[in-house]
């Protein structure tokens, strides 16, 4: 047994998140938010912070800054039960930081990357490719580093047989500068939403985008739909499609995409099906939303179990 199932490798930052906000900013004009939360971000954290939540062993690497905000971030990992020995502190940068201004299912967000953006292949201590057993990789175009060197960390973790899942985030430059034919082979799961995907491969229609990303699928994709659900597309092209699970009192839905990439690898570890890995998926995406901020619904997998059921009448099953 590997000391950890699931290795996040990628960016850390704190959130400031803004709700009920007056309306959009302005040049030149200030708008008053009803709340703010100062909490973990990042969305590779979130996934992290949240699969330890669901039960799954999680180790992180990351780079911080030798700062408040960076112990922000390390406590916060380990409160939620994610191992830090492979966080990497550096003195001579801050840790990264992003004001979300959130409204309803959609947000703006500004972010300073930081540490996160320094961060390559020759700062990961190897023996992380040993000691778990799948390695998720988020916000690549966040993170210029570790997209220069995603080809060495892809080698590594085939040479030591450990599975990869990669949800690229949009990309702030809207340069799209990953290769996916050359990528995509190499990982386990590719968990895009609509729009990235569209994107990623230049083309104006979520099948037209599918058709260029299937000749290429290491194994399978799942395209994340928001309240529509979500699209189960496999290597020899069989696809599932499954509806939400609604909340219709949504705090935010900050972090729900990481939410349901939480579920779905947690279930992937543990060798269950596609289509139950997509339905548990969906299921944590919906209970991201019911509480503020990308982690405040995951506290354990008791409370995580009586949450689904009493919220949307449903067993996580995990």
């Amino acid at each position: 047994m590997k000391k950890y199932e699931i290795a996040a490798i990628g960016e850390l930052n704190v959130d400031v998140i803004l709700n009920r906000i007056e309306g959009f900013p302005e040049m030149g004009k200030e708008k008053f938010a009803g709340d703010m939360l100062l909490t973990l971000g990042s969305s590779t954290a979130i996934f992290a912070a949240n699969a330890s939540s669901l039960g799954s062993r999680v180790c992180f690497v990351g780079m911080i800054g030798k700062d408040s905000f960076g112990t922000l971030v390390k406590e916060s990992l380990e409160a939620k039960g994610v191992a830090t020995d492979y966080l990497i502190e550096n003195p001579a940068s801050a840790t990264g930081a992003t004001i979300v201004m959130s409204y309803e299912e959609d947000r703006a967000n500004v972010t300073y990357q930081g540490a996160m953006d320094i961060m390559g292949y020759d700062d990961i201590d190897p023996s992380v490719f040993d000691n778990c057993r799948h390695i998720h990789l988020s916000s690549l175009f966040m993170q210029s580093a570790l997209l220069r060197d995603i080809d060495k960390v892809l080698e590594a973790a085939t040479s030591k047989g450990v599975t990869v899942s990669l949800d690229t985030q949009w990309d702030p430059a809207e340069k799209w500068a990953l290769d996916y034919r050359k990528v995509l082979p190499h990982i386990s799961v590719f968990l895009p939403n609509e729009k990235e995907l569209q994107a990623l491969t230049a083309t104006s229609s979520l099948e037209e985008a599918i058709e260029a990303v299937l000749p290429y699928l290491g194994n399978a994709m799942v395209v994340k739909m928001g309240s529509k659900g979500s699209l189960l597309v496999r290597k020899d092209g069989s696809r599932h499609m499954l509806a939400s699970f609604l909340n219709r009192n949504v705090v935010d839905a900050i972090g729900a995409g990481d939410s349901f990439n939480s579920g779905f690898i947690s279930a992937f570890v543990k060798d269950l099906p596609l289509e139950k890995c997509q339905e548990i998926g969906n299921m944590t995406g919906a209970l991201n939303t019911t509480a503020a901020g990308g982690t405040g619904a995951f506290t354990s997998p008791e409370e995580i179990e009586r949450r689904s059921q009493a919220l949307f009448g449903h067993s996580l099953g995990l």
